[in-house]
């Protein structure tokens, strides 16, 4: 009832669903998008909005098999149809082949982010969704927000606020924004989800391990300091965005997407990778 109740607290308080909307949901098996799916099912038949769960397969030997399974048997108990977009049908090429065609030190973590953004946003717009829900929880707010820091990129914070557009033009939500990742997991094992144990084969190659270690170790010897970092993080990005110079943005001369550079994120990582020509414009949005 908690968890359910911040969940519900949180779409209120920042107007994350309106009654009618089409709700797309990233749904990779584990715990915490199963859980937001799970937490929205009860919501929606209340609120009147539509559930359109999907998932992202990138092409993960093994990895990726075992929770598409685990998804399509979840979304079917709840009786919603699953939908999956692959990286290899947007992209032509899978995780794994993007990986061996790196030639610089970019992590997995940061090739994949990019990609799967796109193709989560793609996926709404072809589903005709209003909104895209992530299971990202206060934790992974609070490690974005440092990773953004000590790479440089502060300017990235900004775009951190509930409901912000996404690349596709609809509203991104973090239902479970206030909620910290070990209720999230209580929540989970306590209502039986059958959610995906193992974690992604390449998780260790980024830094965020290394900095949920390092909060975990903060938050176990001062609680509240996660909490504390959220509220001032989302102070800061709301100041950020009233800044009466925002960044230009224009359309991707290659996809057309929405981008504040000279081609977009997603055209720049298949760049890298060898992937230009006939298969970059399929990385745009649909309608773009």
């Amino acid at each position: 009832r908690s968890i359910r109740k911040k969940a519900a607290g949180a779409v209120s308080r920042h107007s994350m669903i309106s009654r009618g909307d089409r709700v797309c949901v990233g749904v990779s098996g584990g715990k915490d998008s199963l859980a937001l799916l799970h937490v929205l099912s009860s919501m929606a038949p209340v609120r009147g909005f539509e559930l359109v769960p999907v998932t992202i397969d990138e092409g993960i030997p093994g990895y990726r098999d075992e929770a598409l399974g685990i998804v399509a048997g979840f979304c079917a108990s709840l009786g919603l149809e699953h939908h999956v977009r692959s990286y290899e049908d947007l992209y032509g090429i899978t995780l794994e082949g993007a990986l061996a065609s790196r030639t610089g030190r970019e992590s997995s973590c940061s090739i994949c982010g990019v990609l799967r953004r796109r193709a989560l946003d793609r996926a709404t717009d072809e589903l005709g969704a209003d909104s895209v829900a992530t299971g990202h929880n206060l934790d992974d707010i609070v490690q974005t927000v440092l990773i953004n820091m000590m790479s440089g990129d502060a300017a990235r914070i900004a775009r951190m606020g509930q409901g912000a557009g996404s690349g596709a033009g609809a509203r991104r939500i973090k239902p479970f924004c206030d909620i910290y990742e070990s209720e999230i997991a209580f929540y989970a094992f306590s209502e039986g989800l059958p959610f995906q144990a193992e974690s992604c084969p390449h998780m260790s190659e980024g830094i965020r391990t290394e900095v949920r270690e390092f909060l975990n170790s903060l938050e176990s010897r001062h609680g509240g300091i996660k909490n504390s970092l959220y509220r001032s993080a989302m102070a800061v990005a709301e100041s950020m965005r009233q800044d009466p110079a925002p960044r230009r943005q224009i359309s991707c001369p290659r996809c057309g997407a929405p981008c504040t550079g000279r081609i977009c994120s997603v055209c720049s990582t298949l760049g890298r990778l060898g992937r230009e020509g006939p298969r970059a414009p399929a990385c745009a949005p649909a309608g773009a």
